[in-house]
C-alpha cells in the first residue's frame, strides 16, 4: 500500500465541527482516482481470503468503500444509518461520541447466523459509533465480525474500548493533531 500517497492527500480541517477538533477529510481521498483505487486494492488484499459475506457501511462516509468493497469481494452491502432514514423495521443502538450522543439503526433483517460480517466506517477517534455498529451487529447473531477503517487516530485509544477478541484493522494510523 501506497501510504505517502494517501497521507499526502489527506485534508485536515481544523475546528471542524466544533473548536479543538482536527478533522480528517477522506473526501479528498476519495474524490483523488489513484487514492480511491489504492484504498479499494488495499482493502481487497486485506480482506481477499476472509469469507465476507456482507459488508456494512456506517453513515455516511462508510458506504463509498464499503460498497465497493462488497462488489470487488461478490458479498452483499448493509447501510447503518441515522434514525429514520431505513425504511424497513429497524433495531437501533444509542451511544456517546467526542462531542454528543447519537444513535444509529440497522434493518432487522440485514444479517443472519450464516453471515461473516465486515464494518466498515472511515476513520476511528475515540470509537462510540463503531462500538455501537458492533453491538448492533452481534445482536443479529452472525458467524463472525471484523472491524475495519481507512483511519485510526493515534493517542485517542479508541481500539481500546472494543472486546479483546475483536478483529480491528485501519489501513493508516494518524497522530491526532497532525
Amino acid at each position: 500500500m501506497n501510504k505517502e500517497l494517501l497521507l499526502s492527500n489527506l485534508r485536515n480541517i481544523p475546528d471542524f465541527p466544533i473548536p479543538g477538533i482536527q478533522f480528517k477529510d477522506v473526501t479528498s481521498l476519495f474524490k483523488n482516482a489513484e487514492c480511491l483505487k489504492e484504498l479499494d486494492n488495499s482493502l481487497y488484499e486485506l480482506y481477499k481470503d476472509c469469507g465476507i459475506t456482507k459488508i456494512v457501511g456506517i453513515e455516511s462516509r462508510g458506504f463509498v468503500m464499503a460498497a465497493a468493497l462488497a462488489v470487488k469481494l461478490n458479498a452483499g452491502f448493509v447501510p447503518i444509518r441515522k434514525p429514520g432514514k431505513l425504511p424497513a423495521e429497524t433495531i437501533s443502538e444509542s451511544y456517546s461520541k467526542e462531542y454528543g450522543t447519537d444513535t444509529i439503526e440497522i434493518h432487522k433483517d440485514a444479517i443472519d447466523e450464516n453471515d461473516v460480517v465486515l464494518i466498515h466506517d472511515d476513520l476511528l477517534a475515540t470509537g462510540g459509533t463503531m462500538l455501537a455498529a458492533y453491538n448492533l451487529i452481534k445482536k443479529l447473531n452472525p458467524k463472525k465480525v471484523m472491524i475495519n477503517f481507512i483511519i485510526e487516530l493515534d493517542g485517542l485509544n479508541g481500539r481500546d474500548i472494543f472486546p479483546a477478541d475483536a478483529d480491528v484493522k485501519a489501513l493508516l494510523n494518524v497522530e491526532v493533531n497532525e
